[in-house]
């Protein structure tokens, strides 16, 4: 896939993947929906890749929905009247997925179902879907120059993204509603205070600190046990009871145990780095469970 608003280079295992429109404040398009997606399931896919960050070209992260078009400004088909079963019967039907998906929202699923490390570095404003999009990754470092609002009650419309399921478990529900009722723009340090962010940093050192993190997340690490961590971590916590959990850790534990497991052991009891042999492109056959 041809590339126009993103810029991607891989360094050594570690994928930084750019928002590339810098004048616009990278603002968001249809387009960049379209290729942030593609490229976090070709990555996800990619053993080449272990680890992603993201950031913003330029004194933006992401400054939220480019409202310059003259349609509809979220690409949406105004002659359509969907219902919640269409949502629940088409949610890939090519009419309801172009014309009433929320683009932020099949990002955020993409990142989601990623089975790599994903760190968002934010270097600048991040606004609207510019916040949003950052809620499915693992990590947000913030440049001290970082300012993030969830804007949507400014223009009339509402959260998007998949951030009203997002938001409530990274922040808790009182601090998520306050901030998405105001909309008010907050600076690094709110949003460090908030838990939102993970550390701030001084805007020269960012990308270096979201690298080392990256970094310690991959080395000498499993990709096919990372890619089951972070899977198991988004996803059992939501579970209604832990037993849901139980079930999937064992046949993790099972599979991992015939594989990588053992080179792990091995390693350990030889006082050796592991030379693990498993990729994430193949994963156990009880993968994806939630399918």
């Amino acid at each position: 896939m041809s590339l126009t608003t993103l810029e991607t280079r891989l360094d050594e295992g570690v994928l930084v993947v750019s928002l590339n429109r810098p004048e616009q404040l990278n603002a968001f398009t249809v387009t960049m929906a379209n290729e942030l997606e593609q490229t976090f399931r070709t990555a996800s896919e990619d053993d080449a890749v272990r680890a992603i960050i993201v950031t913003g070209n330029g004194r933006a992260f992401c400054a939220g929905m480019d409202l310059s078009s003259s349609a509809n400004v979220f690409g949406l088909d105004e002659s359509l009247r969907p219902t919640m079963q269409d949502m629940h019967e088409r949610l890939d039907d090519p009419a309801i997925c172009d014309g009433v998906r929320d683009t932020g929202g099949r990002v955020t699923l993409a990142i989601y179902e990623c089975k790599k490390p994903v760190i968002a570095a934010i270097n600048g404003a991040a606004v609207g879907v510019g916040a949003t999009m950052t809620l499915a990754m693992d990590f947000r470092i913030a440049s001290e120059k970082a300012r993030i609002g969830f804007v949507f009650g400014k223009i009339g419309v509402a959260p998007e993204a998949c951030s009203t399921w997002f938001l409530p478990r990274l922040v808790g529900l009182q601090q998520a509603l306050e901030w998405v009722y105001s909309g008010d723009i907050i600076d690094a340090a709110e949003a460090h205070r908030g838990r939102l962010v993970r550390n701030v940093v001084p805007a020269e050192q960012l990308l270096d600190e979201a690298m080392k993190l990256a970094r310690r997340c991959i080395a000498n690490r499993s990709p096919v046990s990372l890619a089951l961590m972070r899977q198991m971590l988004m996803r059992n916590h939501a579970e209604q009871h832990p037993v849901e959990a139980h079930k999937v850790e064992s046949l993790a534990m099972f599979y991992t145990s015939l594989g990588d497991g053992k080179e792990g052991v091995d390693a350990f009891l030889e006082k050796r780095d592991p030379r693990f042999t498993g990729k994430a492109s193949a994963m156990p056959p009880f993968y994806p469970w939630w399918k």
